[in-house]
C-alpha cells in the first residue's frame, strides 16, 4: 500500500523526528497542532519517520474511520528530510523517489543569485 502513491490528493511529510511509538490519536494530534492541517481531511496520507530511518508510519482518515500503517524496510532506508519540524507537502512523483530512497528535499538547495558577480 506505501509503494503506491495512487489516489492520494495530498502527501505530507512531517520532516525531522517523529517518536513513532505514538498511535492515531498522538500523530493526528501532532497534525492538527502542530502543523495546522485537518486530519480528517480525506484522500490525504501523513508520513512519519522516528530516528531509524527504516521505518516510516502514514496515517490516513478513510471517511468512517483512521488507517494507520507501519513500514520498515529489511534493507535500506528512507532518505527523510530532517531540517524543520514541520509538515511539507510532497507530489505524487516525489513520494514514489522518497520510496525508492532518493532524496527529495535538497539539503543544500541551489538559490538563485539576486546580485551576480560581475565580470572583470
Amino acid at each position: 500500500m506505501l509503494n503506491n502513491a495512487s489516489g492520494f490528493k495530498k502527501i505530507y511529510l512531517a520532516t525531522g523526528y517523529t517518536d513513532l511509538r505514538r498511535g492515531i490519536e498522538g500523530l493526528a494530534g501532532i497534525v492538527r497542532f502542530q502543523f495546522n492541517l485537518d486530519p480528517y481531511d480525506k484522500d490525504t496520507i501523513f508520513l512519519f519517520c522516528g530516528k531509524k530511518c527504516d521505518r516510516i508510519k502514514a496515517l490516513i482518515w478513510e471517511g468512517d474511520g483512521f488507517l494507520l500503517c507501519y513500514k520498515r524496510l529489511d534493507i535500506g532506508a528512507f532518505n527523510w528530510p530532517r531540517s524543520a519540524e514541520e509538515a511539507v507537502e510532497i507530489t505524487s512523483d516525489q513520494y514514489h523517489m522518497l520510496m525508492q530512497g532518493l532524496e527529495i528535499i535538497a539539503k543544500h538547495p541551489i538559490t538563485e543569485l539576486t546580485n551576480p558577480p560581475k565580470a572583470m
